[in-house]
């Protein structure tokens, strides 16, 4: 080491460093590029800490406040959460290079952690260490999804209704698990604003109150792609927000097709009953009198002109008697116990000692094994 000719500006001491390290060009300032090793360390510090961190935390889900929103973390508890907050807010100096630190969290009690963070780092080819201790504060609050569930906060409904009927048990619980379905997968992208607000049943069917517009839009079209049908919506004027902004609740009516799958048909045309396989788009099914598929024409959809004469779940077992032809079975009344001769549809195994048949005001028919609910 030889002098460079220059001297500290704080003490006057002639520096003695190596021409090639002598600016130390990753100094925070000019200045501090020019003091001497001894005036440079007096006035040095390693780590800027705060001296104490608040951690906001929601006592209902446990979720924590950074920025302006809040984040769902799963923590059980908030040791990790307050290491981590304590290594966003230290600051190293920019002149300490192959920096290393450790953490030795200390519990003084519930809501208050003590960090003991310890620090080294070369600087100026010395060795600094620091250690300096950060209290940590977990105040315990409600966040904004809490704080509406609470106040059973929603922002829009879903009606779910039928056209002449109510709805079937089958899909009011298939409804609720469409809306818990959604909302979960809405809240695994991380949208903290899905929640269903309330589930409740009426005399024609159900309501579905949920926290977004968003969500009750997503419900209603699942609802249609799944059982057929069709929804639309309305807009309500309900309050102004804190900007003066107009705020808006929206009902998505959904009204479900006047058939369900299972139920048996009398078109009305001559050509014998139908059991509904399924009303999504238009109304499909088969003849009961010959088997053939049916299918409604895109004018009628899913509700052609119809009376239903009952469900596959109310035909009952009887006994097959014989086969007269290729057109033609008899089989036992199941109500009277007589002979009766009725049409023999494609689907019937003539083998078979017994078949399932439906009494309806259109006759007797026999119905296709398998499914309670008509035919996939």
């Amino acid at each position: 080491m030889t002098e460079s000719g220059e001297f500290c500006p704080r003490c006057g001491d002639p520096i003695a460093v190596d021409r090639e390290q002598r600016q130390y060009p990753g100094a925070a300032t000019r200045r501090e590029r020019k003091l001497c090793d001894s005036c440079y360390f007096d006035r040095f510090d390693l780590v800027d800490a705060p001296d104490r961190i608040e951690v906001r935390v929601c006592a209902q889900c446990g979720a924590i406040h950074r920025g302006k929103r809040w984040v769902d973390v799963g923590a059980q508890d908030y040791t990790d959460v307050a290491i981590e907050e304590v290594s966003e807010a230290l600051g190293v100096h920019v002149d300490a290079r192959d920096v290393s630190w450790q953490v030795d969290p200390e519990q003084v009690d519930q809501n208050t952690i003590r960090m003991h963070c310890h620090f080294s780092g070369v600087v100026r080819d010395t060795l600094v260490e620091e250690t300096v201790t950060v209290p940590v504060k977990i105040s315990r609050e409600t966040c904004t999804r809490c704080g509406r569930i609470a106040g059973d906060y929603y922002a829009s409904t879903v009606q779910v209704r039928a056209v002449d009927r109510v709805p079937t048990a089958e899909e009011t619980d298939r409804a609720r698990e469409i809306a818990t379905e959604t909302v979960e997968a809405m809240e695994a992208t991380g949208d903290r604003d899905a929640f269903v607000t309330d589930v409740g049943e009426t005399d024609g069917g159900l309501n579905i109150k949920v926290s977004t517009t968003n969500i009750g839009k997503k419900i209603a079209s699942k609802l249609v792609e799944e059982f057929g049908g069709d929804f639309d919506d309305s807009e309500t004027l309900v309050t102004e927000d804190e900007d003066g902004d107009e705020v808006y609740r929206v009902t998505y009516s959904v009204r479900l097709p006047p058939f369900t799958p299972g139920d048996v048909v009398d078109l009305d045309d001559g050509e014998g009953p139908v059991l509904v396989r399924s009303v999504r788009g238009n109304l499909k099914g088969r003849r009961l009198t010959t088997g053939e598929q049916y299918e409604a024409s895109p004018e009628d959809g899913d509700a052609p002109d119809a009376r239903k004469l009952g469900t596959v779940d109310d035909a009952e077992e009887t006994t097959l008697v014989s086969v007269e032809d290729e057109h033609a079975v008899q089989v036992l009344d199941p109500e009277t116990y007589q002979t009766k001769t009725i049409s023999r549809p494609d689907y019937l195994d003539p083998d078979a000692d017994t078949v399932r048949v439906l009494k309806s005001r259109a006759g007797l028919h026999v119905v296709p094994d398998g499914s309670p609910r008509g035919e996939a």
